[in-house]
């Protein structure tokens, strides 16, 4: 499999995965007006979640989340703030996800969530 078929089957085991443990899917690949983008939007009971998912056919090379650094961070945060922006700015809870998603040939994929995985700069907290 291609880096682009490894990603699609990781993101739709993901969206398979959080739905299948009670969190309700809203958007795919969001990409907001300020460069900002976001894998998956969902709700996880009354909280808002921003899932960024990484998916490696091994853990051979570290764990899939090592992969989101800051300025990946940055372009997930910038989409949560566009997304939040549509709705008007509620005063609502929100957390940054990484779904990690193993896909080894010939096992069962092994997903792994890790919430609260980073958080918003509090600077970019101001105003709301």
């Amino acid at each position: 499999m291609s880096s682009g078929e490894i990603g699609a089957m990781g993101e739709l085991i993901a969206v398979r995965w959080l739905a299948a443990h009670g969190r309700k899917v809203l958007h795919r690949n969001y990409r907001g007006a300020n460069r900002g983008e976001v894998d998956i939007v969902a709700r996880h009971r009354d909280v808002l979640t921003f899932i960024e998912v990484k998916s490696r056919t091994s853990s051979a090379f570290g764990r899939p989340a090592d992969a989101v650094g800051p300025e990946k961070q940055r372009l997930i945060q910038r989409g949560a703030m566009d997304w939040l922006r549509l709705l008007g700015n509620p005063r609502i809870q929100f957390r940054f996800d990484i779904a990690e998603v193993i896909l080894t040939e010939g096992e069962l994929p092994r997903v792994h969530i890790i919430e609260n995985a980073f958080q918003m700069p509090d600077r970019s907290m101001a105003g709301r």
